[in-house]
């Protein structure tokens, strides 16, 4: 059976680059690595990365060959980003930011299942970043979310209008929340995807 996650969740994966649009976000699990500093110079953003990959990949394998024999693709990369002091994140100082770099697990994909896939990655890979790894659910609930086509260096523009819409209709709450929908190994930079959300105060 080839199950389509993106189309079950259309509305969180889905964003219009002319406007900005509320959603409710239901509550979702996601395998997660906690990090700091600028993600362009850091090993362990790289090596972050790099597990979540392994682990969903393996995960999907998993499930598509045993007794479910579901098929799916697997999620994009998606990234909450904050600081201590916000104000270093609005200066783009990336060395100061706090990150979690997190990919989406379909609701089948159990959590014994998820706990053999890192054990596979560990024994055929042995990744560092793999003992930071957790399966956690994350609830955002009302949120509001616009899609940036371009770098992410030029995002500014983007962020500021849908701050704009937010704090009109009561204001943030939460971490900034990005979708890369792009892979940015083969796409021209002009063409990358990425949806921003922001969780809203309710």
């Amino acid at each position: 059976m080839k199950v389509d996650v993106k189309q079950e969740l259309k509305p969180c994966y889905h964003a219009s680059a002319k406007e900005v649009v509320e959603l409710a976000v239901p509550p979702l699990r996601y395998l997660m690595i906690d990090g700091e500093g600028d993600p362009n110079h850091s090993a362990d953003y790289a090596q972050a990365v790099e597990a979540l990959f392994a682990t969903s990949y393996t995960a999907k394998f998993m499930v598509k060959k045993g007794a479910l024999a579901i098929d799916y693709g697997v999620m994009p990369l998606e990234g909450l980003w904050w600081a201590d002091d916000m104000s270093a994140f609005d200066a783009q100082q990336k060395g100061l930011w706090q990150w979690t770099m997190m990919i989406l697990q379909p609701h089948f994909v159990s959590d014994e299942i998820v706990e053999a896939a890192v054990a596979e990655v560990q024994r055929k890979k042995g990744l560092s970043a793999l003992s930071k790894l957790r399966l956690e659910e994350l609830s955002e609930g009302r949120c509001a979310q616009i899609l940036h086509l371009g770098p992410f260096a030029d995002e500014g523009p983007t962020i500021a209008r849908l701050h704009q819409f937010i704090d009109a209709r009561g204001g943030r709450r939460g971490k900034h929340h990005e979708i890369y929908l792009s892979d940015i190994r083969r796409a021209d930079p002009a063409n990358w995807k990425t949806i921003i959300r922001q969780p809203m105060q309710a």
